[in-house]
């Protein structure tokens, strides 16, 4: 009647969002990027347990990748420095 039992679906939650930067580079686990959002600065792409993230060289402050995320462009809020 309400569904309150309903089973959500999860599988297709993020499924149009990448790793890729506002340039469309693509973004991988150990990149060095600068982080446009949340004061991070200088960061690097980490594996954590609940997925992709970046710590700042600077701060060590950590952000899940979907915090970072470009509403309008649906691409990472950062630039892309170098590779591991």
């Amino acid at each position: 009647m309400f569904n309150f039992f309903k089973k959500k679906r999860k599988d297709n939650e993020n499924s149009n969002l990448k790793m890729v930067d506002l340039d469309q580079n693509p973004l991988k686990i150990g990149d060095t990027v600068d982080a446009l959002r949340y004061d991070l600065g200088k960061s690097k792409v980490i594996e954590t347990e609940k997925g992709l993230a970046y710590e700042s060289i600077e701060t060590g402050k950590v952000v899940t990748w979907h915090l970072m995320v470009d509403a309008a462009t649906e691409l990472q809020k950062v630039k892309k420095i170098s590779d591991k």
